[in-house]
C-alpha cells in the first residue's frame, strides 16, 4: 500500500535546497509563436539546458546526496533508457560514488556514449526498460549496490518536483501544466509542487500512443505497450506505484499523442524556438498540438524535459517534417525524350521559385512510349501553397506532372 503523502511540498522544497548550485535553474520563457500556433499562452521550461540535457539530474542528485557513507562506498546501480543513466553517472562521478548503469539494447547511441563519458560502467542488457531493470536488480543484490530507481522512489520524485517549484515561481498565474509521462516521476513531482502552491492549477500528462501505460492504468485498462517510438525516454511499460497514487489524485487527465504529432513538436521546437528536444522532451507540446481545444486561451506551462536525441534520428525527423508540410516534394514528369525537354521543365520550376534537389531519369520502367521519358524531381518549396502553385504553373504550360 503506497502512502498518500509519500511526497510532500516540504519534501520538494527540501530537495531544492539540497541540490541548489549543482543543477541549473533553467529558464522559463513565453513562446509567442507557439502560442499563436496552439491557441494557448505557452510558457516553456528548458530542462534540455541541464548539463546532461535532461531534468533527470534533479532526482538523481537528490537521491545520491541522501546516501550514507557506507552506501556511497559500496556504489550505486541504475537502469535507464538514457537520461537517468547520464544523470546518475555524472553526479555519482562528482561525488566519487562508483556507478553501474544497465541500459536496454537499442538505446540511442548518443545516450550510451554520453553515459560512458562520465565514467560509469555501462551494460547493455534486455530489449526493454523492464528487462534492463530486472537485470539491474539482480546485479544490485549480487554486488550489494544501492539501486537508484528512475521514478519509483520518493527522493527521486521530490527532486523532479523542483521543476514545478521553478515553474510556479517564474509564472505564478499559470492555469495549466502539461508534463511528459513515462514512469511518472516528473509529473507526480511537478503536480505535488504546483498543486501545493496553487490548488486550482490543472495538470495534464502526455504519453506516446505506443506506450500509454499510465493512461491505461488510470482508466482500468490492461497495460498493453510496445513498438517503435521516437519518445524512448517515456517508453515505459511499468508505471510507478508511487507516481500512480499521486497522479490519480492530482492530475486531471493523461493525454495520448500520436508519433507523428511528437515529430511535429520536435520540428516546431527546433524551427521556432531554436532548441533541440528529444521525442519525450517534446511530448508535452505534442499534446497541445493534438488537443488544442483543451488549452485554448489558457496560460500553460510545458517542460522541455530532455534534449538527448540521436543526430541521425533528428535529421530524419526534420526531413519527414519537410515532406509532411509539402516543403519537400517528389514530382514525376513525363516528357518527350528529345533535346531540351529537361532544360525546359527545370527552367519552369526555377521560374516558379522551386529549388531542385535531385533529378533522376527513367527511360525503361513505367514509360508509355519509347519516345518519352519520365523524370523524377525532388524539389524544395516554401510551403504547401507554394507547391500547389508550382504544380498549376507546370500543368498550365502543358507539362504532364504528378506528385508521389
Amino acid at each position: 500500500m503506497v502512502s498518500l503523502d509519500a511526497v510532500s511540498l516540504q519534501d520538494i522544497r527540501a530537495a531544492a535546497e539540497r541540490i541548489a548550485g549543482a543543477v541549473e535553474q533553467t529558464p522559463c520563457i513565453e513562446s509567442r509563436t507557439l502560442s499563436r500556433l496552439t491557441g494557448a499562452r505557452v510558457f516553456l521550461k528548458f530542462e534540455n539546458l541541464q548539463f546532461t540535457a535532461s531534468f533527470k539530474e534533479r532526482g538523481a542528485l537528490n537521491k545520491l546526496l541522501s546516501l550514507s557513507a557506507d552506501e556511497r562506498r559500496r556504489g550505486v546501480i541504475a537502469m535507464s533508457a538514457g537520461n537517468h543513466a547520464q544523470a546518475v553517472a555524472y553526479h555519482a562521478a562528482r561525488l566519487a560514488i562508483p556507478a553501474v548503469i544497465i541500459m536496454p539494447r537499442g538505446s540511442p547511441n548518443t545516450k550510451v556514449k554520453n553515459t560512458q563519458v562520465h565514467g560509469a560502467e555501462v551494460v547493455l542488457e534486455g530489449d526493454s526498460l523492464h528487462e534492463a531493470g530486472r537485470h539491474a536488480m539482480q546485479r544490485a543484490k549480487r554486488d550489494n549496490l544501492v539501486f537508484v530507481h528512475p521514478y519509483e522512489d520518493p527522493l527521486i520524485i521530490a527532486g523532479q518536483g523542483t521543476v514545478g517549484l521553478e515553474l510556479m515561481a517564474a509564472v505564478p498565474d499559470l492555469e495549466m501544466l502539461v508534463v511528459p509521462v513515462g514512469g511518472g516521476g516528473l509529473i507526480s513531482g511537478i503536480a505535488t509542487a504546483a498543486k501545493g502552491i496553487n490548488p486550482a492549477i490543472r495538470v495534464f500528462g502526455a504519453e506516446s500512443k505506443t506506450y500509454p501505460s499510465m493512461y491505461q492504468r488510470l482508466n482500468g485498462l490492461p497495460v498493453e505497450c510496445g513498438g517503435d517510438t521516437i519518445a524512448e525516454g517515456i517508453a515505459v511499460k511499468d508505471a510507478g506505484d508511487i507516481a500512480f497514487s499521486i497522479i490519480s489524485r492530482l492530475v486531471e487527465e493523461v493525454l495520448v499523442v500520436k508519433e507523428e504529432t511528437i515529430e511535429r513538436a520536435v520540428v516546431a521546437l527546433l524551427e521556432i524556438e531554436k532548441t533541440v528536444a528529444e521525442g519525450a522532451g517534446a511530448a508535452a507540446l505534442a499534446a497541445l498540438l493534438e488537443y488544442p481545444e483543451r488549452f485554448a486561451g489558457k496560460r500553460v506551462g510545458l517542460p522541455i524535459s530532455g534534449g538527448n536525441i540521436d543526430s541521425r534520428v533528428l535529421a530524419s525527423v526534420l526531413m519527414r517534417g519537410l515532406v509532411r508540410d509539402a516543403r519537400l516534394v517528389r514530382l514525376r514528369v513525363t516528357m518527350p525524350d528529345i533535346s531540351g525537354s529537361l532544360a525546359r521543365v527545370a527552367g519552369l520550376i526555377a521560374a516558379g521559385g522551386g529549388n531542385i534537389v535531385e533529378v533522376q531519369h527513367q527511360r525503361v520502367f513505367g514509360t508509355a512510349s519509347v519516345k518519352s521519358t519520365e523524370i523524377e524531381f525532388l524539389i524544395e518549396t516554401r510551403d504547401r501553397g507554394h507547391t500547389e502553385q508550382l504544380l498549376r504553373s507546370l500543368r498550365d504550360d502543358g507539362i504532364k506532372v504528378d506528385t508521389y
